[in-house]
């Protein structure tokens, strides 16, 4: 049986990753502004493979609402098109035959309130994430003083120790949900 330490960690660290996650998905909600990891999720088929297009291209952001694709090898320009299309972010690839411009449209306030209610989607899952954890540590923790691996005060102050790092997780998920929604509405 894991010790009361072990258990507070573990649920410490799959409470970052659910911050970790919720911050990747937020990254692929475009907030009218250019933003390389909108192209995270772009799959380009690069030699039969599908390969991350950050691997076969360069991406820089020329103006604060355009991003420059410039493959290292120009055969795959096409397959980069492709990808963007198939990857339905709503963005036009527009090939000069070199390189590939992506103009990120203004949004519109309607589309900033979907995409905030997207973010808060998001946001709910990452806190039911979070509490998910919080109910098996202390399943874990009821199992161990059941089983008299730590006493009563040391299973009440381990519980203290959880429902802290579960408020300060949430607190975490709703501090990067906020961000991301001041940048929405700002952008």
């Amino acid at each position: 049986m894991a010790t009361g330490k072990e258990i507070l960690n573990d649920a410490k660290q799959k409470m970052a990753k659910s911050g970790y996650a919720l911050q990747r998905t937020l990254a692929d909600i475009r907030a009218g502004q250019a933003n390389a990891s909108l192209l995270n999720s772009v799959k380009v088929e690069y030699y039969g493979a599908p390969t991350p297009l950050n691997q076969v291209a360069s991406i820089t952001i020329p103006e604060a609402r355009q991003l420059l694709i410039t493959p290292y090898d120009e055969s795959v320009l096409e397959e980069i098109e492709k990808a963007i299309y198939a990857s339905n972010l709503g963005l036009t690839p527009q090939n000069d035959g070199s390189s590939i411009r992506l103009i990120i449209p203004q949004l519109t306030e309607d589309r900033r309130k979907e995409l905030v209610k997207d973010v808060k989607a998001e946001l709910e899952k990452a806190k039911v994430a979070v509490r998910n954890v919080r109910r098996e540590a202390m399943d874990d923790l009821k199992k161990g003083n059941k089983n008299g691996d730590f006493n009563d005060d040391e299973f009440h102050d381990l519980e203290k120790k959880v429902q802290n790092e579960t408020d300060a997780g949430i607190k975490n998920l709703e501090d990067i949900a906020n961000a991301k929604e001041k940048e929405l509405m700002e952008g």
